[in-house]
């Protein structure tokens, strides 16, 4: 069966919010945690891995709250560990792969050492690392950040089709299809890019002193092109974790799952099953 965003899609109550889920196939649980950025959902950030994927495992492409078609939530509640442990209950899953992307990754490494007992594998796409920048750009927001800051305050088409730019390497990748699609999910949630600009600054980070608790196998994927995150978060992160090993990918982006999902697709689903 063709798998589609409508046959996939549910909504999933838990504890504390109503989640969007686009869920398929049986196995292993993975849970795919999506990155930033106005109009980014677990369909937009995975879709054709979940594709692919659900072949050999029961994946699980989540909107975390505040994005997409979840609850909204202001800065001060969002809380995405909270929310992926409350999700893997009330899917009444004990243990799971984390998979994340940017921010999702950065959620997943903090799931990692708090909640070591409900994780089986890691798996990050440029997430951000703690710790002083010294071959990256320095103090600020990477060029990068500053295109998907602007697109939140104005999410048209033609400034989405900009961060979908910057966010790859190849021009073949800039379509845009996906960004009317992203510039129409992003305007659909007002809520969603309202309570974002008012977080600006406010992310949560990763613990440094934390990272070696890690004890899980972690696989690091990192586009040696990125410039919305350099390349030497994953150097450090690849440093700290016992059991890790890392993937740079030379004409690579910020997003190695959509860039290269043929590859990153293989190596994900032999470093779970391993």
């Amino acid at each position: 069966m063709d798998l589609t965003y409508e046959s996939t899609s549910r909504l999933v109550q838990t504890a504390t919010w109503k989640i969007h889920v686009n869920e398929a196939g049986e196995g292993h649980p993975l849970l795919l945690l999506h990155g930033s950025g106005p109009g980014a959902t677990g369909w937009s950030n995975f879709g054709h891995n979940l594709r692919a994927l659900a072949d050999r495992f029961h994946v699980i492409a989540a909107d975390m709250p505040g994005w997409g078609a979840s609850d909204a939530v202001t800065v001060d509640e969002r809380d995405h560990v909270r929310a992926a442990v409350e999700l893997l209950d009330a899917l009444g899953i004990e243990k799971a792969a984390l998979v994340g992307n940017s921010m999702g990754g950065m959620t997943a490494l903090r799931f990692a050492y708090t909640h070591a007992e409900r994780i089986t594998h890691l798996v990050t796409m440029g997430p951000g690392s703690p710790g002083p920048v010294l071959f990256g750009p320095g103090d600020g927001p990477t060029e990068g950040l500053k295109v998907l800051n602007a697109a939140y305050v104005d999410p048209s088409p033609e400034r989405m089709l900009e961060l979908v730019r910057i966010m790859t390497f190849s021009e073949e990748m800039a379509d845009p299809a996906i960004a009317q699609q992203r510039s129409q999910t992003a305007r659909s949630r007002p809520d969603h890019l309202a309570n974002f600009i008012a977080g600006v600054g406010r992310r949560p980070f990763v613990d440094a002193h934390r990272l070696p608790e890690i004890a899980v196998p972690t696989l690091l994927f990192h586009g040696r092109d990125d410039r919305v995150v350099h390349f030497e978060h994953s150097l450090r992160l690849c440093a700290a974790i016992p059991d890790s090993r890392l993937v740079l990918l030379n004409r690579c982006g910020h997003w190695a799952q959509l860039e290269h999902a043929e590859e990153f697709n293989e190596m994900v689903a032999d470093f779970v099953d391993r």
